[in-house]
């Protein structure tokens, strides 16, 4: 599957999906990856492809002590609810959606630690579990090094 690449805010969660975790939920994939559970994909990304060197990178507006969105790369690539695109790509379509800078920083801490200090939930803070959901998303975009 290819997706065209969209910014992550435009599937911003509305205050209702903000403080219902049912309503969230039921969202499509796609809006549920891109805002809410972007770091779960991230990190299911990595898990799906052991034997390649997945690493994540958080996306900061400038001045935000939080990230905006959190995805997987490699080698110039970038994973994320858009599924497989270049990485500059991903940062210019969200900078250019927000309308300031983003900046680029390596996640280099387990999901638990990266969910305390960034305030996102962990997998039992979700209706469901959102792991499993994650990983068959995963499985629907042929990572690059396949093509």
């Amino acid at each position: 599957m290819q997706l065209p690449l969209t910014a992550s805010g435009v599937f911003r969660r509305t205050p209702i999906e903000r403080s219902d975790q049912r309503v969230s939920w039921e969202r499509t994939d796609r809006a549920f990856f891109a805002s809410g559970a972007c770091h779960i994909l991230a990190w299911a990304c990595r898990e799906a492809y052991p034997e390649r060197s997945i690493d994540l990178a958080a996306m900061f507006l400038a001045g935000e002590e939080h990230p905006l969105h959190v995805y997987a790369c490699w080698d110039g690539w970038a994973f994320d609810s858009s599924g497989w695109h270049p990485e500059a790509d991903l940062l210019k379509v969200n900078a250019d959606f927000e309308g300031r800078p983003v900046r680029r920083v390596e996640v280099s801490v387990e999901l638990a630690e990266f969910c305390r200090a960034h305030i996102h939930r962990m997998p039992h803070q979700y209706w469901q579990d959102p792991r499993p959901r994650a990983s068959a998303y995963v499985s629907q975009f042929p990572p690059p090094w396949a093509t």
